[in-house]
């Protein structure tokens, strides 16, 4: 499992270097450690290289339609990540793969992944909310940081917040600590990536995959008016599925909603929501995360 304090990010520049994993041999590849981190890999970071490793041995026009991983160990943000692809299904419509992410000679997620051949079919989707500011209107973390300078916030959330991320976020309402209060229902927020990414689709896949993990595990904690940051607050990501109903594009604006229907034995349920500024919901995600809290 990952735990989700003291991460650090790479720079908007170096996301692409982030997801560009390298082939050594027919079935392994190589990410390279997070450039100038220190301490706990992102999972993030260990879920779109592995995504992108395992596309890499997919022939064809399959994309990447859904992924389910399981994060049991830390990684090491200095060090580079070895992925090991297996081949499990080729299909005419379809093709699986299993991921086994490793460093230091021991799995820290294991990962599979579905790829299917674009198609038509019966369409359906839930509508994107109404009555929600377009990302022009709302603020971005550092200028919701500056607008509280005389709030007692949390030394660790400032550098959090101050990190020069590759994912812009922009909150359309406030949350904890700017909040004492309770969060509850679904909570939204405006992502993309700050550098423009190549017209590769498997490229934005790999990019939102690495955003669906950022802070998504906190609409847990929201809901009991506590964050990351809290005191005695003990939060790690245990698994991470995602489902991806249609192409997008991660450098322009995405709409994420999250919310937590469930938490209780240390543990915390969250799920989200991904639409383009036009209205189409182009992928969900769910999470589970352990959740404890020291009194």
């Amino acid at each position: 499992m990952t735990d989700t304090k003291d991460i650090q990010h790479p720079t908007p520049d170096q996301l692409i270097q982030i997801l560009s994993v390298e082939k050594i041999e027919e079935t392994f590849f190589r990410g390279i450690a997070t450039p100038q981190g220190e301490g706990r890999m992102f999972g993030g970071q260990v879920l779109g290289q592995a995504l992108m490793s395992a596309a890499q041995t997919v022939e064809g026009e399959k994309v990447n339609h859904s992924l389910h991983g399981y994060f049991m160990r830390p990684g090491d943000a200095t060090k580079p990540v070895l992925y090991r692809v297996e081949r499990d299904m080729d299909g005419r419509s379809f093709a699986t793969r299993r991921v086994i992410a490793i460093q230091n000679g021991q799995p820290i997620l294991n990962l599979a992944a579905s790829f299917q051949v674009r198609e038509e079919g019966f369409i359906h989707s839930e509508g994107m909310p109404e009555g929600i500011p377009m990302p022009e209107d709302c603020p971005t973390e550092r200028e919701l940081v500056d607008q509280h300078t005389g709030d007692p916030l949390p030394e660790s959330f400032l550098r959090f917040m101050r990190w020069n991320r590759p994912v812009e976020i922009r909150p359309c309402q406030p949350f904890p600590p700017f909040v004492n209060d309770a969060v509850t229902g679904e909570t939204f927020r405006w992502i993309k990536t700050k550098a423009a990414l190549p017209d590769d689709m498997d490229l934005h896949r790999g990019a939102l995959v690495y955003a669906s993990d950022m802070g998504l595990i906190g609409a847990a904690l929201a809901t009991h008016g506590i964050n990351f940051h809290t005191t005695g607050v003990r939060v790690a990501s245990l698994d991470h599925s995602m489902w991806i109903h249609a192409d997008f594009r991660a450098d322009d604006w995405l709409l994420f909603g999250m919310e937590s229907p469930w938490s209780g034995g240390g543990r915390g349920l969250t799920r989200g929501r991904f639409f383009t500024r036009d209205g189409r919901l182009v992928a969900t995600v769910a999470q589970e995360g352990m959740t404890r809290r020291k009194l």
